[in-house]
């Protein structure tokens, strides 16, 4: 079997988006991979898929599952047929997330300090009050050039009828740049013509990207401050990501065990003596950061860094406390946000939201669980989510009595059909639905956004989760210009 015999064969699911085919015909913007894997044969891209397999493999590209008693590191699987946006739809999703992100952080920005939009009724206060993520201790902190977001994963899907919509917000410590690197960094070695015969945007320059807005945020506009990226060390799911970011960008990785506060300053350890630090890049939750205000058997965290952060000492990426920005309750707001900070009509939808402390939108989502995904409001990577059509009715039950007890803890949305590519699966294309990923950086001179992001895809068949905890994959994201 050939190429072109596997694009004859592939059958996209009835009523779902196909992001490669409309009907019987290609998109423009694969028809260059259309014309380039038409002539392989299928024995060839399987050498291909194995080769891409093994790339990973040897790099040591992985994430790690707790849960699983066969071995917690895992290589994240990566389909080699690239997932392609036009330049058109990359300039609407740019636009729609630079729009949210600007609301999210004038949000961030005023719920620290005045909580005006509380005082003008567009949120509820005790939204923000029963909030887990809203960090007390940093009321009134004022963060280098009034930025709260830095580094933001903002999830999108799209929807039958191609509308993108906004999934969910990640604005704390998100993950997965490094996979949609190591990506394009594969695709490269395995299909070299086919990438830059479709003039694919480049993504490489993010740690670049990154390392500019790290060094803009230094206390006292330093012109060499120093940098570190602070871990929670080797057992974290998201290690292989900490290490290869930081050699990217050059700059030292460490624990909390190497970072010392001495009169409100910070300090890294090293062979020649302290050196102060002045930037850190943390990829460690908030609660973990220093066991003198948060929590006191954390041996992850730095004691006195938030005295060093209040002080204006440090620099603190992303900002403490923006949990509170992303819980999946005050999501159904951000609409709102947009209107009332900035005046504007929203350019990326929410998916609709139901919040099951009110009592009319809980009986409407009670009477058409079958049609909802029901969510817990602060738990990610796919778990504390139940899927209305698959569940049974003894899952269905347990967690209608949990929203009755506990309310603020749960959201419902419809379920909606994930837009779907084609995927090499057992010598096969075959639809999977899949979610995008892309990743903004927020410093003073603006937002930037790397074209493409990272394309997760839900494996299994029929499936619409696609995080890696819950067996998904993902693929290079292309963003052409036609």
């Amino acid at each position: 079997m050939n190429g072109t015999q596997l694009f004859e064969q592939y059958l996209p699911y009835a009523g779902t988006w196909d992001e490669m085919c409309t009907g019987e015909h290609i998109r423009d913007q694969y028809s260059q991979v259309f014309k380039d894997i038409s002539q392989l044969s299928t024995e060839v891209l399987l050498q291909k898929d194995k080769q891409a397999g093994e790339l990973f493999m040897n790099q040591g590209i992985t994430f790690t599952v707790y849960s699983d008693d066969a071995g917690i590191e895992k290589i994240f699987p990566f389909d080699i047929i690239p997932r392609i946006l036009t330049g058109a739809e990359w300039r609407h999703i740019e636009q729609g997330i630079a729009q949210r992100l600007k609301a999210l952080n004038l949000f961030l920005k005023d719920i620290y300090s005045e909580q005006q939009i509380i005082r003008d009724g567009i949120i509820p206060a005790e939204l923000i009050a029963s909030c887990p993520h809203y960090t007390r201790e940093v009321y009134g902190v004022r963060v280098p050039h009034d930025l709260y977001i830095h580094i933001s994963g903002i999830d999108l899907i799209r929807g039958q009828d191609g509308t993108f919509y906004i999934l969910e917000d990640n604005l704390r410590t998100p993950s997965g740049v490094s996979y949609m690197l190591e990506n394009r960094e594969v695709t490269k070695r395995i299909f070299p013509g086919m990438l830059t015969a479709s003039r694919a945007r480049m993504v490489n320059n993010y740690p670049l990207l990154l390392h500019e807005i790290l060094g803009s945020l230094s206390p006292g506009h330093l012109s060499n401050p120093t940098m570190a990226l602070l871990t929670p060390g080797v057992y974290n799911s998201a290690y292989f990501e900490h290490t290869f970011l930081a050699r990217q960008m050059g700059i030292p990785l460490v624990e909390g065990r190497d970072l010392v506060v001495d009169n409100h300053k910070v300090y890294m350890k090293t062979t020649a003596g302290r050196q102060q630090v002045h930037v850190i890049y943390r990829r460690l939750d908030d609660e973990y950061l220093d066991p003198l205000v948060f929590r006191p058997d954390s041996v992850l965290g730095v004691p006195g860094l938030i005295s060093a952060y209040r002080k204006g000492n440090v620099a603190i990426v992303n900002a403490v406390g923006n949990g509170v920005a992303d819980d999946k309750a005050v999501y159904a707001y951000v609409p709102a946000m947009i209107k009332y900070y900035l005046n504007e009509d929203v350019i990326l939808p929410n998916v609709p939201t139901y919040s099951m402390e009110d009592r009319e939108a809980r009986e409407h989502v009670f009477a058409n669980m079958e049609n909802m995904v029901i969510k817990r409001t602060n738990q990610s990577g796919g778990y504390g989510m139940v899927m209305g059509d698959k569940a049974s009715e003894e899952e269905l039950k347990a967690v209608k009595e949990a929203i009755l007890e506990t309310p603020r803890e749960f959201i419902a949305q419809p379920i909606i059909k994930l837009s779907t590519v084609p995927c090499l699966i057992d010598g096969k294309l075959q639809p999977r639905h899949v979610d995008l990923r892309p990743y903004a950086l927020c410093g003073p001179a603006g937002i930037r956004i790397v074209p493409g992001g990272l394309t997760r895809v839900a494996l299994r068949e029929g499936s619409l989760v696609v995080n890696s905890s819950q067996g998904g994959g993902s693929k290079d994201t292309w963003v052409v210009d036609l």
